[in-house]
Parts: C-alpha cells; structure tokens; sequence
C-alpha cells in the first residue's frame, strides 16, 4: 500500500527535530452542498531543523519515531 503524503504548513518549530504542520483540506458537505474546510495538525520528524514556521511543505507516512510523530518531512513544497 503506498504511503500517504500531505501538504501543510509549519506551525511550530520550537521542539528539536520536531514540527508541527497544519493540514487543511476541503470537501463538499453531503447535504448543504456547501465547501467546507477541515483542518487537522500532525508533528513530523524533521533531522536537520531546516523548516521554520510557515514554510509550506510535504508530509509522509512513516514507522513510528515517537509517542506523537507517524510522519516524516519529504519536502519543502513549490508555493
């Protein structure tokens, strides 16, 4: 099965070799037909603290690194 991979953006980058990204998707609501947007955060394993808050970047799935981080930094993503 492939691995997921998620595009957000940086929203802390306080912790050592940890972020946390901010993931947004939208959807069309089933019965009011109206675009909703649902966001969700994930904290991912960064080695060499190069994100800071706000870059926009790609998210995949991986083994568990720790209690909170499933994910690890691909990518800074092209704005």
């Amino acid at each position: 099965m492939p691995k997921r991979i998620l595009q957000g953006t940086v929203t802390s980058d306080t912790n050592e070799q940890t972020i946390t990204v901010l993931v947004e998707r939208r959807f069309t609501h089933p019965v009011m037909k109206k675009t909703v947007r649902s966001s969700k955060k994930y904290r991912a394993h960064d080695a060499n603290n190069q994100f800071k808050v706000g870059d926009t970047v790609r998210i995949e799935e991986c083994a568990p690194i720790s209690k909170s981080k499933r994910w690890r930094v691909v990518t800074e993503a092209d704005a």
